[in-house]
């Protein structure tokens, strides 16, 4: 049996002879595209188009062929769910507080209010009893005098520690409008107190722990720096005044790290000692960060409250040097009333802002370091898809579902 001879019979299958192998389509080596010109090679089909069509010749492309584009992360309340930066810790407080002013402004303005009224209250009765002390005569009624003056700083300062509580109360309750603005979820008044009601005792006990163990700290300071001042003289200013700038150090370097413990109450529904604990590992390898942060923010609101309360405070002298240029001691009275009411409604009203947009910095400062350690943008972008949890406060514990007593369909 002969063999078919190469290019004349073609071999079994259809496949063509040997001799009559098709054309490579490639180019040649010597007619390659240059580099910047057309390509001589066919783009895969699909292409160069976006979702509105192909693109106009002489634009350039996205991305490479291949290579996924970049996609913003999604914004859908008052931050981006990633990583924050500092503008946008900014942005995100100031939207919060536009959005849930009832909530956050509103509480606010109560305890300023309060704190504003016992200044008020505290100033006029140690002008009464100063102008009582230009009549004593003896000892005997320097001493019956001084123990009103005594009780009511000591009466002063017990009050300024319970607004110190409740301060430190209502920011971890401002947390709650702060987390739900993530998912751009809207928080009335009483919805806040509502969601926040249970972790009252607990901020409370966060609160307390922390103010007591600050006062002890400022009195060992002062205790010792008595005593070596007794003991050893003038001399001993070298020593106290190390002390204590490293005092203030240590203390301002513990209360950056525990300042994330009242939100952890509310959000995560932790408890005094796990909140503590939680707000010192969230902190860690971040102190210098939220240092930073906080430091301008307090700068800022600072400068800001001179600039409003400065021309207030010269409004209300010129108006009195214009009403009564040579008052009385009646007179003074009066005008030391007026003044004092204004300045605290002036300083109620500032404070009352600068308090919540502080409130709010430390809550979303506590978010982002979630989302940085934890991954809880991811948490947050599947409660936005599935629309988990409505009335919570995101980033808390999971709530089950609903179970239905009936079976399924």
């Amino acid at each position: 049996m002969s063999q078919p001879e190469h290019g004349h019979n073609p071999p079994p299958g259809g496949q063509p002879a040997w001799g009559n192998q098709p054309q490579n389509s490639q180019p040649a080596w010597g007619n390659q595209p240059q580099w910047g010109g057309p390509s001589a090679w066919p783009p895969p089909q699909g292409y160069g188009q976006g979702p509105q069509g192909p693109r106009a010749p002489g634009w350039p492309a996205g991305a490479p062929y291949g290579q996924p584009q970049y996609i913003a992360p999604p914004k859908p309340g008052v931050i981006p769910l990633r990583p924050l930066q500092f503008g946008e810790i900014l942005d995100g407080s100031f939207q919060t507080i536009r959005r849930n002013a009832a909530s956050m402004f509103g509480s606010a303005l109560i305890v300023q209010a309060l704190g504003a009224v016992f200044v008020g209250v505290v100033t006029f009765f140690m002008f009464q009893m100063t102008i009582s002390l230009d009549s004593v005569n003896s000892r005997a009624e320097f001493e019956q005098a001084m123990g009103p003056i005594i009780a009511l700083v000591a009466g002063a300062m017990g009050v300024s520690v319970l607004l110190g509580l409740l301060g430190s109360v209502l920011q971890g309750v401002l947390a709650v409008p702060v987390a739900r603005s993530v998912l751009n979820r809207r928080t009335g008044f009483k919805q806040m107190w509502k969601l926040a009601g249970k972790r009252i005792l607990p901020l409370l006990g966060v609160a307390g722990l922390l103010t007591i163990g600050g006062l002890l700290a400022l009195a060992a300071v002062v205790g010792i720096a008595v005593l070596l001042i007794t003991a050893m003289g003038p001399g001993a200013v070298l020593i106290v005044l190390p002390l204590g700038l490293g005092s203030l150090v240590v203390l301002v370097w513990i209360g950056l790290k525990l300042m994330l413990a009242p939100a952890v109450i509310v959000v995560e529904h932790k408890g005094i000692y796990d909140g503590l604990l939680r707000s010192w590992q969230l902190t860690r390898n971040n102190w210098w960060r939220i240092f930073g942060i906080t430091l301008v923010v307090i700068l800022m609101l600072w400068f800001i409250s001179q600039i409003v309360q400065i021309p207030a405070s010269l409004a209300v002298g010129f108006i009195g040097e214009t009403v009564a240029p040579h008052p009385d001691e009646e007179t003074t009275a009066s005008l030391l009333v007026v003044t004092t009411v204004v300045s605290a409604a002036v300083q109620a009203l500032v404070g009352s802002v600068t308090f919540a947009f502080q409130s709010s910095v430390s809550a979303l400062i506590y978010m982002d370091l979630r989302m940085r350690r934890e991954g809880l943008d991811v948490e947050l972008m599947r409660m936005l898809e599935t629309g988990a949890n409505p009335d919570g406060v995101p980033g808390g514990p999971s709530v089950p579902p609903r179970t239905s007593p009936w079976p399924p369909a």
